[in-house]
């Protein structure tokens, strides 16, 4: 799995579309995949092998305010009460990126995702409002 850094990629460079729009209100982003690892032990002390199981995907979103009302906005339209409530099948997230202008771009492809919190909160004297998004997914694809 690649692993994505900021020091090798211009946050200039990095485009995050929701619902088939690009997100011009985006403060950062985590992408999560986990594969449940353990050792396998047999005769001695000493494990045998690694056996894997369940993988889980999840992460955030994390944007401004504005951008959060526009997907509320859609998921009302959509005769959903927030976008808590779209269906996982409908979301899909998609993240591309490139080092530099002329590089190829990299995707990374968010699919079946559940937004499964949505918290507001400001306080005194802020410059702009943030909202986190925990997700859940069904799958994230990395493609080059």
């Amino acid at each position: 799995m690649p692993t994505f850094s900021t020091k090798e990629c211009a946050w200039a460079h990095v485009s995050i579309t929701v619902l088939g729009r690009t997100i011009v209100g985006l403060r950062g982003f985590e992408f999560k995949k986990t594969i449940e690892k353990e050792h396998l032990y047999a005769a001695g002390d000493k494990p045998i092998d690694i056996q894997s199981g369940n993988q889980k995907f999840e992460g955030n979103l994390k944007l401004l305010k504005f951008e959060v009302d526009m997907l509320n906005d859609a998921a009302v339209n959509s005769n959903y009460a927030d976008i808590l409530e779209v269906p996982h099948d409908l979301i899909v997230i998609t993240c591309d990126y490139k080092k530099k202008d002329n590089d190829p771009t990299r995707t990374i492809t968010v699919s079946g995702v559940a937004f499964t919190e949505l918290t507001m909160t400001m306080e005194q004297n802020a410059k702009m409002t943030e909202v986190t998004l925990p997700l859940l997914a069904m799958n994230i694809e990395y493609k080059n």
